[in-house]
């Protein structure tokens, strides 16, 4: 049998050790009511009674309601708030309670509430309580602001970073329809794109192919990136929830999520991508290459990715974050390198070329391809015997890209792709932590 007196001894000196517990219980016994600490009492709307428990029965003999012996006193409150007159009327000598109606003590039910609320509004418990409230909520408008937004934490940021990143973990393995989608997409499509240019010849169609398809594998990181932007938005009422109530710090959600989700899902099938694309197309049977290739479309993956995340964040409808993104990168691949040769961009727009994610992920796998390629076997093509109307090398193609041949003229590259990816995720956490989660 359920001991309720054991259960409410064990729940207060538990919450006198920092827990915070929550039941309902009506009508509790009076072994069980010498327990509370305080008590309110409402009727009607109205605050009867509010303080310490032990000293309500005083309180409402000294506004001439009386607890009859051996009552409990849980009881006894819930008749005087009722208009019980067995309970409630007292010193009334000049009245015969005896001879009065049911409907006539009901007319004076509400009167006797009024009363009582007005005696409590002018006692001493009312003006404690006021006067602690105006300490907690402050009166000016600035303390109210220190109040409510300097939150206190129980754990840790690691802590925190621990279980959002766990919990979040989870949910992407309790609900796989979108990675194990989004990971079918990735290998079908690297199987088209393996299929339509496969085995790539170095001659000069090859030229033409393999600036095709590296452009296309770009764009395909680009775009594929678009759904980073759920990321924040699905779970902004969550987030904001969570964050007012004190569960965690947000730098803890924010890098709790990308541990979790974006850094693994863009690493996974970036990976897959690339195997499947590299060898049917027949790129640069170079080991360096290979995993320069594949680190290239990772950096461009994760720096679209944290685009993604500084338009979305703090937004409420993926809708208009996904036509953000499109119409931006839809405007960087006007500057990435292949549509048009950025050396004949006019000087007052090709400043633009900088904000280009694509146009550094390009020319990095361009640089990586192209370098000691011979797109005209069987000609000798030394420094001055090449073909005047036809590129024949890779490096007269670099050139004629304007993209440099030193080794700095690849790695520039990277280095401007995590600028912009620290750059980007900087401004999601920044909207993150301003966003107004007060209202």
């Amino acid at each position: 049998m359920f001991n309720d007196s054991l259960f409410f001894s064990l729940s207060t000196r538990m919450s006198k050790q920092g827990r915070t517990i929550i039941f309902s219980i009506h009508q509790p016994r009076y072994s069980i009511f010498k327990l509370f600490d305080s008590l309110t009492l409402l009727a009607s709307g109205r605050v009867i009674f509010h303080g310490p428990a032990q000293e309500a029965l005083g309180y409402f003999a000294s506004a001439g309601h009386h607890c009859e012996p051996y009552n409990n006193p849980a009881d006894f409150f819930l008749d005087v708030i009722n208009g019980d007159s067995s309970a409630v009327i007292s010193n009334r000598e000049d009245e015969d309670g005896e001879a009065k109606e049911t409907e006539e003590s009901s007319k004076r039910e509400k009167p006797l509430i009024e009363k009582v609320a007005e005696f409590y509004v002018n006692s001493t418990f009312f003006r404690e309580t006021k006067a602690e409230l105006d300490q907690l909520s402050g009166v000016q408008k600035k303390k109210k602001s220190v109040v409510f937004k300097e939150l206190t934490y129980a754990t840790s940021f690691f802590h925190q970073l621990k279980w959002i990143a766990k919990r979040s973990f989870k949910n992407l393995l309790g609900n796989p329809q979108a990675s194990i989608a989004e990971i079918i997409v990735t290998i079908f499509l690297g199987l088209i794109i393996g299929a339509i240019f496969y085995d790539l010849k170095n001659d000069s169609m090859g030229i033409q192919n393999r600036a095709g398809v590296l452009f296309f594998l770009l764009d395909n990181q680009c775009f594929s990136s678009v759904s980073a932007v759920e990321l924040f938005v699905v779970e902004k009422k969550l987030f904001i929830h969570e964050y007012i109530s004190g569960y965690y710090r947000v730098s803890s959600y924010f890098f709790g999520k990308l541990l979790s989700d974006l850094l693994p899902m863009r690493m996974l099938t970036t990976i897959i991508f690339t195997c499947i694309t590299y060898f049917f197309l027949g790129l640069k049977l170079v080991v360096d290459s290979f995993f320069i290739t594949m680190f290239t479309l990772l950096m461009v993956a994760y720096a679209a990715s944290s685009m993604s995340l500084a338009i979305a964040a703090g937004q409420s409808v993926v809708s208009l974050a996904t036509f953000l993104m499109n119409i931006t990168f839809v405007f960087m691949m006007l500057f990435a390198g292949l549509l048009v040769n950025l050396r004949t961009i006019v000087p007052w727009l090709s400043w633009l070329q900088y904000f280009s994610i694509p146009q550094y992920g390009y020319a990095a796998v361009q640089h990586n391809e192209f370098l000691g390629q011979n797109f005209c076997p069987g000609l000798n093509v030394t420094a001055n015997n090449t073909c005047s109307f036809a590129i024949c090398t890779g490096e007269e193609y670099l050139i004629n890209q304007g993209i440099d041949l030193s080794p700095w003229g690849l790695w520039k590259n990277h280095v401007a792709l995590a600028c912009m990816t620290v750059i980007f995720l900087t401004i999601a956490y920044l909207k993150l932590l301003f966003l107004k989660k007060f209202s």
